[in-house]
């Protein structure tokens, strides 16, 4: 059964994801990538305040230390090599961000609209449920 994802990313990292088709998540998070399996789909919230595209996971999580994605604006070591990774494949990429704050009233995950920064802070994937999806990849396609 196919699950749906929020993943949250920096502005240099979603270059890379969307370069090398590639999403990598730092060693405390392996739990939360290894939930993800080949035809899940993944949303990308990219700081501050944007969602960027939606990918199809296309492998299962692997491990990989070549370092590729950047620390950048994040807490925690430099070194980080983001090492738990899986390979996608694009669905929905508009040329230009969607505003997220455009999609908060009609998500479900966020229940304060008003402090809706916290259900992100520290996270890099967040599961989510199937009408969030649909509300992020409708106003994504919106985008022209």
């Amino acid at each position: 059964m196919t699950k749906y994802w929020l993943c949250v990313t920096n502005e240099v990292n979603w270059e890379k994801v969307q370069k090398l088709n590639t999403w990598g998540v730092r060693a405390r998070f392996r739990k939360s990538m290894e939930k993800v399996e080949p035809g899940d789909r993944l949303v990308f919230y990219v700081k501050p305040k944007k969602i960027g595209g939606i990918f199809k996971a296309v492998s299962s999580t692997y491990e990989d230390h070549e370092k590729i994605f950047s620390m950048k604006g994040l807490i925690g070591d430099n070194e980080e090599t983001f090492p738990f990774r899986i390979r996608l494949q694009k669905v929905a990429v508009p040329r230009d961000f969607l505003p997220f704050e455009q999609v908060i009233p009609r998500l479900n995950f966020i229940v304060n609209k008003k402090n809706w920064r916290g259900y992100l802070m520290g996270k890099a994937m967040i599961p989510i449920s199937l009408h969030d999806y649909d509300t992020m990849k409708i106003a994504l396609q919106q985008i022209r």
